[in-house]
């Protein structure tokens, strides 16, 4: 433990944006003094306290290692390294992937991401130190840094303009897309409409409330987008009868009841009739026919896992039925989250492994609180194209937002299919954002001044990575790179999510080495934090016994789709290869054998 006050060197007061008049008044902890996760605390007028606890370092800014980490850092490899061999081998990679080597390394990075997430949480947007209501106030998102301090000379601190370039100004100049860049991964929209659809049960920012604050006070995965985030909503969602969920049938297959059916609020424009406004859980869903493609599939999916559980369990009410198939679609969706989401988005030849047992025999607390940096970095709108295709029509964004009909006309199967062969933006390193999206970016910039986020480069040290020295390194642009510094002056003075979005991507990858670094521990700490991974609840009892517990571990997007529909199409988060192949289908007779008989 190190707490080392210090008078407050006169030398580093001194910046472009403070006169030295006003020097002797600014707040030291405003030029982050505090490495390695060292804490700042102002003390007196003009001097501060680093406390490096735990940290692995000493010294008056915690900037010193001792023994143990000095050897640590000298072995730990970097980022780019082990992106590299991951994503490469392959012949490698498919040995290890047979071997016990695979749990080792899984249990590794599980460990090693999940740990750089602070549990129990630290700060939030009104306690920029610990204090009990940003532990127990969960109508907050949590944050993983504190806000700038509100007495710093500019908004990032030390560094900087005194006004920050508008924010629409940033969004245009940077993010307006003038050609569509396919993500080099072969990422299509069933992988964009599910990123947007997963995200919305714990990405619920209250507005009513003030920024900051989150009504989806499950923080993870509830499934709240399809029960509801409360228990009013939830109970006008159900049957009541056999656990399931309402519905209504329409060309002989299960859809989504009515807002006259299911009475709760939903948001649609005047124009839609409510004969036509499906009601489901995620009050927004109603606005893209992918959002609520995804709504049917993961209704028909409850309903035919609670006639499953009643074949098994002719004894069982209501209540029970609705309660243990709910707990079985979370762990269908957490499986499918990490073996096809994040393990196509990685693009690692490792195949990742769900398995909460991994985690067992060492500490870990099944808690999670969302943060505010992970609702920030996950704004993935580059993923979107100028229009979208399905058979042999193309739709413009006005003719495809809040078209209730689409789903109901074409068919889960044809928009799965259509979804899954058309191409996803790039994210990062270009700019990529369609013009009906990019007054969402304009608002998250917004949102993250509000906030008073720290800078990008603060963000780069707490995950682990080197901060960027020029906006030439950040960029590997020399045009971009200027235009950056003409309008922030400071590679240190860059806001959080620019930062992420004009980051040069990885190769052959769809973002930044800073998406993946601060992304991937939000994610996994998020999915293997929640209840159902803890030992008390990861057992066959659980899900009604062996048969629910079998459909949590042999989960797939491809099953979530195929045992749901009356044909399987191509499903896929990967448009098919170039040569026109597409993968097998696994379409086997036990599957078929497990399909509700509504369907």
């Amino acid at each position: 433990m190190c707490w080392l006050l210090h008078a407050f060197p006169l030398v580093m007061l001194l910046s472009l944006n403070a006169s030295p008049g006003d020097a002797s008044s600014v707040n030291p902890c405003c030029y982050f003094p505090c490495q390695h996760k060292g804490i700042c605390v102002r003390v007196g007028t003009a001097g501060y306290e680093c406390d490096c606890t735990r940290t692995g370092y000493y010294g008056t800014n915690c900037s010193v290692p001792e023994f143990w980490m000095r050897i640590r850092e000298a072995m730990r490899p970097s980022p780019t390294f082990y992106h590299f061999i991951l994503t490469r081998f392959k012949w490698f990679w498919d040995i290890i992937n047979n071997t016990f080597i695979r749990d080792t390394l899984m249990r590794l990075v599980l460990t090693l991401r999940a740990n750089l997430i602070p549990s129990p949480p630290t700060y939030n947007s009104d306690y920029g130190y610990i204090s009990w209501e940003a532990y127990a106030n969960v109508s907050y998102f949590t944050r993983i840094l504190p806000p700038v301090p509100t007495d710093c000379p500019t908004p990032m601190g030390t560094k900087g303009p005194l006004q920050l370039p508008d924010s629409r100004l940033v969004a245009e100049h940077f993010f307006l897309r003038r050609t569509f860049h396919p993500d080099p991964q072969g990422t299509n929209l069933m992988f964009a409409f599910f990123a947007q659809h997963f995200t919305h049960q714990f990405f619920k920012t209250s507005g009513k409330m003030g920024h900051g604050f989150t009504r989806a006070l499950g923080h993870g995965v509830d499934l709240g987008h399809i029960y509801g985030d409360n228990l009013e909503r939830q109970h006008k969602l159900r049957l009541f009868r056999d656990g399931k969920l309402k519905y209504q049938i329409l060309n002989g297959e299960i859809y989504p009841p009515t807002v006259m059916e299911a009475p709760v609020h939903m948001i649609y424009p005047k124009h839609v009739l409510p004969g036509d406004q499906l009601a489901v859980g995620q009050e927004v869903f109603g606005l893209l026919p992918g959002l609520m493609m995804y709504a049917t599939l993961w209704l028909r999916e409850h309903n035919r896992v609670c006639d499953l559980l009643k074949q098994e369990h002719p004894t069982w009410d209501d209540e029970q039925l609705f309660q243990t198939a709910r707990l079985i679609l979370i762990g269908e969706t957490i499986k499918i989250v990490i073996e096809d989401y994040v393990q196509h988005l990685s693009g690692y030849y490792l195949q990742l492994k769900f398995d909460p047992e991994l985690l067992f025999g060492v500490q870990f607390q099944y808690r999670n609180r969302i943060a505010v940096e992970f609702n920030q970095l996950y704004h993935w709108h580059p993923l979107m194209p100028d229009s979208f295709r399905i058979r042999d029509k193309e739709y413009n964004y006005d003719q495809f937002i809040y078209n209730t009909t689409m789903l109901t006309d074409y068919g889960v199967e044809a928009l799965v299919e259509a979804f899954s062969k058309q191409r996803a933006g790039q994210i990062g390193g270009v700019a990529n954002i369609n013009e009906n999206l990019l007054k969402v970016a304009i608002g998250v910039i917004e949102e993250s001044r509000l906030l008073r986020l720290q800078p990008f480069n603060e963000y780069r040290k707490r995950f682990n990575m080197k901060p960027y020295t020029s906006f030439q390194e950040l960029t590997g642009d020399e045009k971009t790179a200027a235009e950056l510094e003409e309008l922030y002056g400071d590679i240190d003075a860059l806001e959080f999510y620019p930062g992420l979005l004009v980051e040069k991507a990885q190769p052959n990858s769809i973002f930044g080495e800073s998406m993946v670094e601060i992304g991937a521990p939000f994610s996994l700490k998020g999915l293997l934090g929640n209840p159902i991974c803890s030992p008390e609840y990861w057992k066959p009892s659980t899900f009604g016994g062996a048969t629910g517990f079998e459909l949590v571990n042999t989960a797939s997007l491809q099953k979530l789709v195929c045992l749901n529909v009356k044909k399987c199409p191509y499903v896929a988060f990967r448009v098919p290869d170039d040569s026109g192949e597409e993968p097998m289908e696994a379409t086997s007779v036990s599957w078929k054998k497990e399909q509700s008989t509504e369907l």
